[in-house]
């Protein structure tokens, strides 16, 4: 039987994981559309850039709600894996805040500015999410190699960003093949194709540097019997780019037939990938270096904002859901 000190980790753990995956998710998309922003400056083009911006408008600030509670937990439930996360990432961190509030002052101006400065505010959105993007894959690729410092692991990180702004503008762009119609719906079905083949490269860098990282991943997943009963996951990966990529050839599909599909496909591969790095990397917080248990807060402390959790996360899901039941179907004109 465990005890709280054994328990409470590992829920506080998971409570962190989710929040991180659905932050992926969820704001993935609505900063992988922020990317995909045309920059021509003709009519048409603006009218292409509005609607984007009316498939997210809804969603966006909301959707950044999950990285607050996912840090807002790293740092009350593992204070010391803050600390070594935040003091090794703490440039890039900057930047992508500096990002995230350029997005941020930037669609309340489009929305406002005269005219003949939207184009403007729409390409500091853009320049926007694409710091925060780059910088969010930059994280992902020291995290994955421990932190370390040598050339190499600098470089793996410069590959990381790139590919993780491509998974962004995977699903971004999946999005808007379920949310828009027309000549966009088609643009948004050419730059998910595209995208999709450099979101692979990332998922095979990292699922290969993982595997060759350390002897116990290596075991977890090409030991047996694991290598057998783990089978299925790459094999359901290559399932859903095949039936992505196939369904996003075929658009325009008559009556808008699945057009959920794209986008649906895209979670479920974030969703397998982001089981693959907790598998790959449980039980620590920061590889080789410090177990959930070691960074764990004391017992009453993990006790006291468990009580929290279970209140505040259930509501942020509750609006969450109640948010997309109201604004689903497809975008239409925001009035401010």
């Amino acid at each position: 039987m465990f005890d709280q000190v054994d328990w409470l980790p590992v829920v506080f753990i998971g409570l962190m994981s989710l929040s991180f995956l659905i932050y992926a998710i969820l704001d993935g998309y609505d900063l992988g559309v922020g990317v995909l922003l045309p920059t021509e400056s003709d009519g048409d083009i603006q009218s292409q850039r509005d609607m984007m911006i009316y498939s997210i408008g809804p969603f966006w600030d909301a959707n950044e709600t999950w990285l607050v509670l996912a840090v807002g937990l790293l740092l009350i439930a593992f204070p010391e894996a803050h600390s070594i996360v935040l003091q090794a990432l703490y440039l890039p961190v900057a930047i992508m805040l500096a990002g995230l509030i350029l997005r941020g002052v930037a669609f309340d101006f489009r929305t406002k500015a005269a005219s003949k400065n939207k184009r403007t505010w729409d390409l500091a959105f853009k320049a926007g999410s694409l710091l925060a993007t780059l910088m969010q894959g930059y994280m992902l690729g020291r995290y994955v190699l421990g932190f370390e410092t040598g050339v190499t692991s600098y470089l793996f990180a410069v590959l990381s960003a790139v590919c993780v702004t491509a998974g962004y503008c995977f699903i971004g762009s999946a999005w808007l093949v379920m949310k828009t119609t027309g000549q966009l719906q088609q643009k948004a079905a050419k730059w998910c194709s595209n995208s999709a083949w450099l979101t692979v490269i990332g998922i095979i860098a990292i699922s290969i540097t993982n595997v060759l990282l350390s002897p116990e991943i290596f075991q977890k997943w090409l030991g047996v019997p694991q290598v057998l009963v783990l089978a299925p996951i790459p094999l359901l990966l290559a399932f859903l780019f095949f039936t992505c990529i196939k369904y996003l050839r075929a658009v325009p599909v008559e009556n808008d037939y699945g057009c959920w599909w794209p986008f649906a496909s895209t979670c479920l591969i974030f969703v397998l990938c982001f089981l693959g790095l907790a598998y790959s990397y449980f039980p620590y917080v920061v590889l080789n270096q410090l177990t959930i248990w070691q960074a764990a807060s004391a017992r009453e402390s993990l006790m006291f904002i468990f009580y929290g959790a279970a209140i505040v996360l259930p509501t942020i899901l509750a609006y969450t859901a109640f948010s997309y039941k109201v604004f689903w179907g497809k975008a239409t004109k925001l009035d401010y």
